[in-house]
């Protein structure tokens, strides 16, 4: 009997997440920063979308706002049928709770939790959450749930980082630059690992990078430029990311 899990394919009927003219400034001193500029994009159940571009091109700020990181200066965000530029701040606290997992460039563990504590830390507080066993064999670390961060190399630090964003079991897990701090074969080994979630689990799953053949991965290519969407690419021929070089 085939006891493989069940991979999951994305829904592009169903957006997760609408931004609709979504613009960001920033005020310094007297100088007027355009984060964003007027920006439209879905994020649809089950797909992987890769947010390609340089730094500054906007698209850590994008992802802050769909991720309810932060809130736009104009527009509107939608997840599912609520409109998040409505909320208050204890609500967009909760919808982050318990819709959202980040993990981001650098790994932010305690150092003195083992892989296993450092994942409790979402469970506990978290409705119907996986164990922090089920979520570290996830990511391939079932042999190193009782080490230290200190004990780990950084691709090992970063899985865990995916296992705590994973554990609360979210419906969108947000990536801003996940292989930034790593080398090329360890970021391999955390995309694996990020690519399963969003196979396996069927997380809808968005990934920052400046790094272009990480865009070989995903369903959906958005490039990012002066704060703009310059092009949005469907991927008729996604690759595995053990097979992505750079």
């Amino acid at each position: 009997m085939d006891t493989s899990p069940v991979e999951k394919v994305a829904d592009r009927t169903q957006p997760v997440f609408s931004a609709r003219a979504i613009t960001k400034t920033y005020q310094v001193g007297e100088l007027e920063i355009h984060a964003l500029r007027g920006v439209n994009l879905d994020l649809f159940k089950g797909e992987f979308m890769v947010l390609l571009g340089p730094s500054g091109s906007g698209k850590s700020t994008l992802l802050n706002i769909l991720g309810g990181l932060d809130v736009p200066t104009a527009g509107q965000v939608n997840y599912l049928d609520h409109n998040l530029t409505a909320y208050s701040d204890s609500a967009m606290t909760l919808f982050r709770r318990e819709h959202v997992g980040f993990v981001f460039q650098f790994y932010n563990l305690i150092p003195n939790l083992t892989a296993r504590e450092n994942v409790a830390l979402i469970t506990d507080i978290t409705q119907d959450p996986m164990s922090p066993d089920e979520a570290l064999e996830i990511v391939g670390l079932r042999d190193r749930i009782n080490h230290f961060p200190a004990q780990l190399s950084g691709g090992e630090q970063q899985r865990v980082a995916v296992a705590r964003a994973i554990a609360k079991r979210p419906d969108v897990l947000l990536c801003d630059e996940p292989t930034g701090a790593l080398d090329s074969t360890t970021g391999i080994i955390v995309l694996e690992a990020i690519e399963r979630v969003n196979r396996q689990l069927g997380t809808t799953t968005a990934v920052i990078t400046h790094n272009a053949a990480i865009a070989n991965m995903a369903d959906r290519v958005v490039s990012m430029s002066g704060g703009e969407i310059a092009e949005i690419h469907i991927n008729q021929n996604k690759r595995p990311a053990h097979e992505i070089t750079w």
